[in-house]
């Protein structure tokens, strides 16, 4: 019997600039090991306090879409009480907030069911730190 839990951190570089990193393959192959064709849970964790997990569109402007949404709503000001870093860094501190660090997704036969146009995706706004981590996680 194989383990209930199976876990695997990916290590993903960002740049020195605000991405949108499409995680998909790297989720489903990990899939393809761990879930072994059974039903289950996966969980992508980011355990950073700058980034994020959304379930979005990639490729047709929605990754852009969402990075200029986030500079509107969060701009790389000096309004920021949290001033450490490049200046408006502070406003990388919300975005968890708003692009929570953690998305759950169902597992079928041992496949990631998403919807014909999601994708998974890491955002980060943090040009401070090029170099993330992710943590994949299957419950099944």
């Amino acid at each position: 019997m194989t383990d209930a839990l199976q876990t695997h951190v990916l290590h993903v570089t960002t740049g020195s600039g605000e991405t949108v990193a499409d995680l998909t393959r790297e989720c489903e192959a990990f899939l393809g090991q761990a879930a072994g064709g059974r039903d289950g849970l996966l969980n992508v964790f980011v355990p950073h306090a700058t980034a994020g997990i959304a379930i979005l569109e990639t490729g047709a402007g929605s990754d852009d879409d969402l990075l200029a949404a986030l500079r509107e709503l969060l701009p790389a000001d000096d309004r920021w009480r949290h001033r450490h870093g490049s200046p408006g860094h502070g406003r990388d501190h919300v975005l968890p907030a708003l692009v929570p660090p953690h998305a759950t997704l169902p597992v079928i036969a041992g496949r990631l069911e998403l919807g014909t146009w999601q994708s998974v995706c890491l955002v980060d706004t943090n040009g401070d730190n090029p170099e993330r981590q992710v943590r994949l996680s299957f419950l099944g």
